[in-house]
C-alpha cells in the first residue's frame, strides 16, 4: 500500500526541496519504489536538484489536464533505479492544480506500484502548498532553528490538522515528523540560534532528525545530485539517519552536541 509523504513548512528557503530530493532518494536506495512530485508550479526547482532538468518534456499539470500520461511525464532518476520524478510546470500558475486532478495522479501512481509518494510542497500556505498536503498520510515539517521559521512551521502544522483529507473526513491524523535543517551545534551552544530541543519543545511533534549546516548541500544541489549521495559528509549521514528512523530503526541523534576545542587545538587549529 502506498504512503503519501508531504515535505512542508510555511517559510521558504529552509530546505524543503533539498529534503524532498534526499528523502526520496534515501527511500529508493533502501529498495522502495518511490516517486517525488514537485508541487511548486511556476517556480520548479526539484528537477535541478535531481539533475534531470534537460529531460523534462511533460509535467504534473500536463498529466492533470490530460495532455500527457504519467508514463510520459515520469523521469527515471539516474542515481537510483527505484526512484522517479514528476516535475512541476514552469509556465502555469498554482491555480492549474485541482484537488480532483491531484487525487487522480496520486491514485494512479499507487496503482503503478509506487510504495512511497513524496510531495515537495512550495513555500507559503496558499493553493500549491494545500494541494501538496491534502492527501498526505505523513508529513515532514522542515524548519530552521530560528524563531520566524518555527512560527511558520507551527502555522503549517495547524493547516495540516485542519485541511488535509484525513482531517476533513475525521480519520486518523496525518503522522507528523519534525526535521531541523541548517543546524550549527556551536551557534546553538553560544545562544545564537535555537537549540534542537527548543525547536522540538515549541512545535511539539516528534523529532525525525537534525541536518547540520554544510557547504556540501549547496555544492551537491549545483551539481544536480541530492546531498544524500555525498560520501563522508555529515549532512548526507544525517539524512541517512532520518531514513532509518522513519523506517522504524533506532538511531541516536548526531551532530547536535558542541565540544569546546582544547587549548592545543585553539592554538594550532585543526
Amino acid at each position: 500500500m502506498s504512503r503519501v509523504i508531504v515535505v512542508t513548512s510555511g517559510k521558504g528557503g529552509v530546505g524543503k526541496t533539498t529534503t524532498s530530493a534526499s528523502f526520496a532518494s534515501g527511500l529508493a536506495l533502501r529498495g522502495f519504489k518511490t516517486v517525488v512530485i514537485d508541487f511548486d508550479v511556476g517556480l520548479r526547482n526539484l528537477d535541478l536538484i535531481m539533475g534531470c532538468e534537460r529531460r523534462v518534456v511533460y509535467d504534473l499539470v500536463n498529466v492533470i489536464n490530460g495532455e500527457a500520461t504519467l508514463q510520459q511525464a515520469l523521469i527515471k532518476d539516474k542515481h537510483c533505479p527505484m526512484l522517479s520524478i514528476l516535475p512541476a510546470s514552469q509556465t502555469r500558475d498554482k491555480d492549474a492544480l485541482s484537488e480532483e486532478g491531484v487525487e487522480k495522479v496520486i491514485k494512479d501512481l499507487a496503482d503503478m506500484g509506487f510504495e512511497y509518494i513524496v510531495c515537495d510542497s512550495p513555500a507559503g500556505i496558499e493553493r500549491g502548498a494545500v494541494m501538496a498536503l491534502t492527501f498526505a498520510d505523513e508529513a515532514i515539517v522542515v524548519t530552521n532553528p530560528e524563531v520566524s521559521s518555527v512560527r511558520d512551521s507551527d502555522r503549517i502544522i495547524g493547516i495540516l490538522q485542519a485541511k488535509s483529507k484525513r482531517a476533513k473526513e475525521g480519520g486518523e491524523p496525518v503522522k507528523e515528523h519534525l526535521l531541523i535543517t541548517r543546524y550549527s551545534a556551536k551557534r546553538a551552544h553560544d545562544g545564537e540560534m535555537l537549540s534542537h530541543t527548543d525547536v522540538a519543545d515549541l512545535l511539539r511533534i516528534p523529532l525525525l532528525g537534525v541536518i547540520p549546516e554544510s557547504e556540501t548541500v549547496l555544492q551537491s544541489s549545483n551539481q544536480g545530485m541530492p546531498v544524500i549521495h555525498a560520501e563522508s559528509n555529515d549532512a548526507a549521514e544525517a539524512y541517512q539517519d532520518c531514513i532509518s528512523r522513519f523506517l522504524g530503526e533506532t538511531k541516536p541523534l548526531r551532530f547536535v552536541d558542541y565540544e569546546k576545542p582544547g587549548l592545543l587545538k585553539r592554538l594550532f587549529g585543526g
